[in-house]
């Protein structure tokens, strides 16, 4: 029966992994962009982490990720006679990796975490079976490799723990790896391993050449880093440059995150925010059953003491020092906080289970911001057609075309996806007005869309057009998409919709109330592409 509920839930993975929702920036500019604008010469924009004068994002975990992918699909299309492969496709190939990876890795580390063969079993499918593990872990999150990287760094604590015969420097070795690799991926790493690793102490002393080995491999991986990522920000530096100013991104990031005023810009939480908001969102029942079990037990449950609990409570601790707080922040601790968890044949708990799940997977895993990348990926065929399809007096190859998209109350859109435009002499300059109010949005378009008659580039001939992109639940664009002659004479005409699409940034329930605001966001979901011109234009 458990092999048929696995299977079935992996199945369902591999649906949330193709769904290309989108739960946060981050996966895409903190990844993907990095490096498609570099092997595909896509249009690609580095964000402020990796542009600021003190860089605070190591590219040393993202090359095994992201770049070797990336360079194993271009020597492929190399090899066929194609210079580069189409952006879906490589969006697609990383999405794909991410869940094999998580398939093959997080799996193997929760069965081989769990001591007893009669709960591995029911651990896997309750790991396997969170949409925590269907959308974050299968998106290109660094935070979804850090969960990697935390399960496989407890697997060798115990490892080396429990084999009490040797040295096991090899696994030492590995261990330090993981450390380094953990450390310049996230610095919120060490929080995970921190207390569980004190458990290395007993064997360091009693077995110094594991020390070493730990040791002197941890050295040797953290100047390679350094030497990765100071390449990356100084191509053209010396090894005297490279030895006198290196980058070492952790620190630069540490001394950032540790400055208050820097957190402000991204939104202060209280501390209690990851174990009251955080965490239930994250394991819904399960959180309510974790905290049943310690209130019934008189003294500290068994399961609170074990090596994967420690880990994910310390970290959680830790954590909520910072006061700013994001959910998958917590992404770590979900495997190892279900891996102990202990339910007895519960209908409530099953039926809620799966309640709960089905609804935020679907939510997050398909509707959440769903619609920005199908629309990227769609916008060079949307605005070339538009454009040759209006543009009466257009003629000739060495005419230019350009058109400016105004993406508008929608996550920020990755310029990479526009990939390559080689079919129709077309430039886009893709413009991010991110969740300005209606009237700023107002005053765009009437700075931005020309006058009638159109107005010519003459020394390039060139003729320029504006789109927006904007969610249907935004109803302040209702004005242009049915325009009156006596407030202007802009009109939007609708070129294309993605249904599944809902923006929870839209949410205004003190405002409009909350089955007016459900109606409005849900009931008119999606994000469509429009035609910016100017009522009587060509």
């Amino acid at each position: 029966m458990w092999r048929r509920t696995y299977l079935l839930l992996l199945v369902i993975r591999v649906y949330f992994a193709l769904s290309p929702s989108y739960l946060h920036p981050d996966e895409n500019f903190q990844g993907p962009e990095v490096f498609a604008g570099r092997i595909f010469s896509y249009p690609s924009r580095l964000p402020w982490e990796f542009t600021s004068e003190n860089p605070i994002r190591s590219v040393f975990p993202l090359w095994p990720t992201y770049d070797v992918p990336m360079n194993l699909l271009k020597g492929f299309y190399t090899e066929s006679g194609t210079l580069n492969p189409p952006p879906h496709l490589v969006y697609y190939v990383l999405r794909g990796s991410m869940f094999l990876l998580s398939f093959v890795l997080e799996d193997w580390a929760v069965y081989e975490l769990v001591p007893l063969p009669r709960h591995r079993r029911a651990t896997v499918v309750l790991v396997a079976s969170s949409y925590v593990t269907w959308t974050y872990q299968t998106h290109t999150f660094s935070n979804s490799l850090e969960t990697l990287l935390v399960a496989w760094g407890l697997v060798l604590i115990q490892r080396i723990v429990e084999n009490k015969r040797r040295s096991s420097l090899f696994a030492c070795a590995v261990l330090s790896l993981i450390a380094v690799v953990g450390v310049f991926n996230r610095i919120t790493f060490p929080a995970f391993l921190l207390i569980p690793g004190l458990q290395l102490l007993p064997h360091f002393w009693r077995k110094p050449y594991s020390f070493l080995s730990f040791a002197g491999f941890g050295l040797c991986f953290f100047c390679i880093a350094v030497l990765v990522d100071t390449a990356f920000y100084s191509p053209s530096a010396s090894l005297w440059d490279v030895l006198h100013a290196p980058v070492i991104t952790p620190l630069n990031n540490l001394l950032y995150n540790t400055d208050e005023a820097n957190l402000a810009l991204h939104g202060l939480h209280p501390r209690y925010h990851h174990f009251l908001v955080n965490l239930p969102q994250l394991l819904g029942p399960a959180y309510v059953a974790i905290i049943v079990s310690v209130w019934k037990s008189a003294a500290i449950p068994s399961w609170l003491k074990n090596r994967r609990a420690v880990s994910a409570v310390s970290a959680t601790a830790m954590l909520s020092i910072f006061p700013h707080q994001e959910p998958r922040f917590l992404i770590p601790c979900v495997p190892l906080l279900l891996s102990c968890l202990r339910v007895r044949k519960s209908h409530l708990f099953l039926a809620t289970w799966v309640v709960f799940n089905a609804a935020l997977g679907f939510l997050m895993g398909v509707y959440h911001q769903g619609g920005v990348v199908p629309t990227q990926l769609a916008i060079p065929s949307i605005v070339s057609t538009s454009v040759l399809e209006t543009d009466a007096t257009f003629s000739g190859d060495n005419s230019r075309m350009s058109a400016t998209v105004l993406w508008w109350k929608t996550y920020s859109p990755p310029l990479w996806l526009l990939g390559e435009n080689t079919t129709t002499p077309l430039d886009i300059e893709t413009r991010d007005l991110m969740g300005i109010s209606g009237p700023e949005m107002a005053s765009e378009l009437e700075r931005v869309v020309p006058q009638c008659p159109r107005d010519y580039d003459s020394s390039n001939a060139s003729k320029h057009s504006i789109f927006v992109v904007a969610p249907k639940s935004a109803t302040f664009l209702d004005r242009y998409t049915t325009p009156s002659s006596d407030e202007s004479d802009l009109v939007l005409h609708e070129l294309w919709t993605w249904r599944n699409h809902i923006n929870l940034d839209d949410l205004d329930f003190g405002t409009d109330g909350i089955l007016p605001t459900l109606k409005r966001v849900i009931g008119r979901r999606g994000l469509s592409v429009w035609a910016a011109r100017r009522t009587g234009c060509v």
